[in-house]
């Protein structure tokens, strides 16, 4: 993670379009079955009642359209907004907030029609008609469950992806979607945050690609209703979704604005964006530069962030609650719903020019389901065509170099700066050892399968180590990109004097001191990288969903990269192994059915070559 990262824990504002919110899967009781005079009543029935129902919507003006919904009433520092009513003017803060609900309201906007089989939003005027009539052919085609399916399969051993839904809607007075948690450097301040979409679905062992081609939804639906297509479903048709943690950064925007605008789909992009700002002083995340209502520009109606607002989810937190970048993106891992890739990235990052299209093929080149493409990303100056908006640059980095440092949270890996060059491997992306935070693009089971954290606050360095390894154990593989899709804003150079401003999230340490320690102490006894510590002395809260998968050992990953968790020290060099040999050595491993790198039959241990 670059040291000019900008983290945070935000105030909920969730702009939203969709129709139905996925659902957690849970494994089905059998039931006794119904007899058929049994099912031909309760048809009648539910018949009945549809068509008083349909009367009654009509007699309450349903037809005309349905503007809000009423406020729900919200206790907590952290919160979700509906429609994207609540604009910033400008970089001064000054707001204009039209949420009728007042501070913390909550409410659902938008025009809503009623089809033959419920309510579905009718598109905005940027959305294709396609997304529309995909989304009328879902709704008709969920099907109606039958008790005797229940007694028919048997379930009770089979791990299976939850129904996911496009476009996505998350409703605030919809338990199955959120719930309570506690803040994690302050047991006095309860939170309410999106449920996961799902547990982590390996189940400690190589996930089957069965089940990784459930997880990924389409934009279009098949000819029976399904969204869940696997690689069936077109590569333009497949959504991204786009996680974004940002620490009062002035930034956030116009990196919203980048990621829409140079898309070359950018109807399948989800954005979701943990916001942490002080409120009435920071620019929000979700904020257009302009209104966009704005009389005075005509063309501020053509903003990405008024054109594509529906697809932006923004969690807004008071930045009083901010605990760096592991708790700010664990909540922004609870946003993912389903999407068929997940993409992170930082806040104060410009893309190029049909950016989804190139890193999409990127991926697709590897032929690894299990491919992780990360990288610390290149500096911004000099490295985009501002009329073309195409990357000016040839050559991109790689993850190879880290060592110990020491520091007050104890012993632990941090990446330092890496190398970089023309890729020595064409025509795809190019194996790696190590997982980057600024930018990482995955299939969307990554997110599910390595989520972060809850417990690991006031983390920063560690961050990277923590996600890196556990995916590995997981069967993860981390690739170089073979081409940068987006370019960073670091404090240095022309940079140097604005992004010098940006606050930072440790100045809550005095708020939350201690906390990083117990975390730290944590973070290393989950990946075994403190074997001198007693396990008895850390927190082992909820291991099964933030601990190791089945696939390979740590010790595998350790021995392999030439890391001594007992002496603290690393093999040096080892760049020169992954620029030069890694990936032709250890790519021919990749399992026929491409589910990952089998390591079981790789025995080399890297040893520093100029020793």
């Amino acid at each position: 993670m670059d040291s000019d990262e900008d983290n945070g824990v935000p105030i909920h504002n969730m702009s939203v379009q969709s129709f139905a919110p996925g659902k957690r899967y849970r494994k089905k009781k059998k039931k006794k079955s119904r007899s058929i005079d049994d099912r031909v009543s309760l048809t009648h029935n539910v018949g009945i009642f549809m068509i008083i129902g349909v009367f009654v919507m009509f007699a309450f003006g349903l037809v005309q359209s349905i503007r809000s919904i009423p406020d729900s009433e919200v206790t907590n520092p952290a919160y979700m907004y509906g429609d994207n009513t609540n604009t910033n003017n400008g970089s001064n803060g000054n707001n204009n907030n039209n949420n009728k609900g007042g501070e913390g309201g909550y409410h659902v906007g938008g025009e809503i029609i009623l089809s033959r089989n419920g309510i579905v939003p009718v598109p905005s005027d940027h959305h294709e008609q396609r997304l529309m009539e995909a989304a009328v052919t879902a709704v008709t085609a969920i099907p109606v469950e039958d008790d005797d399916e229940d007694e028919d399969e048997d379930e009770d051993d089979e791990i299976r992806a939850p129904q996911s839904f496009w476009p996505v809607i998350m409703e605030k007075d919809d338990e199955d979607e959120w719930e309570d948690i506690v803040h994690p450097g302050n047991p006095e301040v309860t939170m309410t945050v999106p449920q996961f979409w799902s547990d982590p679905l390996h189940d400690k062992k190589l996930m089957t690609r069965d089940l990784a081609m459930q997880i990924g939804t389409c934009i279009t639906a098949d000819a029976d209703g399904n969204l869940q297509r696997g690689d069936e479903c077109d590569v333009q048709d497949r959504t991204i979704f786009v996680a974004i943690a940002s620490y009062r950064d002035f930034q956030c925007r116009t990196t919203v604005e980048s990621i829409f605008n140079r898309a070359k789909y950018p109807a399948r992009v989800r954005v979701a964006i943990v916001d942490q700002i002080v409120p009435q002083e920071d620019a929000k995340c979700n904020a257009p530069i302009e209104p966009c209502t704005s009389s005075t520009d005509t063309d501020a109606h053509n903003q990405a962030l008024c054109l594509y607002k529906d697809q932006v989810h923004v969690y807004e937190m008071d930045a009083s609650l901010a605990l760096g970048p592991v708790f700010a993106r664990h909540i922004g891992h609870r946003l993912y719903r389903g999407e068929y890739y997940a993409m992170q990235s930082d806040a104060h990052v410009t893309f190029t020019q049909d950016w989804d299209e190139d890193i999409i093929q990127q991926h697709e080149n590897s032929r690894d389901e299990m491919a992780v493409q990360s990288t610390y990303l290149t500096d911004i100056t000099n490295s985009i065509d501002e009329l073309t908006g195409q990357s000016k640059r040839h050559t991109r980095p790689i993850m190879c170099n880290t060592d110990y440092e020491g520091g007050i949270q104890g012993k632990h890996l941090r990446h330092l700066s890496q190398p970089e060059g023309v890729p020595t491997i064409t025509n795809s992306p190019q194996l790696e050892p190590y997982w980057a935070a600024g930018f990482s693009f995955a299939r969307g089971h990554f997110v599910v399968n390595v989520p972060y954290d809850l417990y690991q606050p006031m983390i920063f360095q560690g961050e990277e180590m923590s996600i890196g390894i556990r995916g590995f154990t997981v069967g993860y593989d981390y690739f170089a990109t073979e081409r940068s899709i987006c370019f960073h804003h670091y404090a240095v150079g022309p940079n140097a004097k604005k992004r010098g401003k940006v606050k930072h999230f440790w100045d809550n340490e005095n708020l939350y001191r201690g906390t990083g320690i117990k975390a730290m102490k944590r973070l290393l006894g989950i990946v075994n990288m403190n074997p001198e510590v007693p396990r008895s002395t850390w927190d082992h809260s909820e291991e099964e969903r933030y601990g190791l998968g089945g696939v390979r050992t740590t010790q595998k990953f350790y021995e392999t990269f030439g890391i001594d968790v007992v002496n603290k020290v690393t093999e040096h060099n080892l760049c020169k192994f992954v620029n030069g040999q890694m990936h032709n050595m250890f790519i021919k491993h990749l399992r026929s059915d491409g589910m990952g790198v089998d390591y079981d039959k790789i025995d080399y241990k890297f040893k520093n070559p100029d020793k």
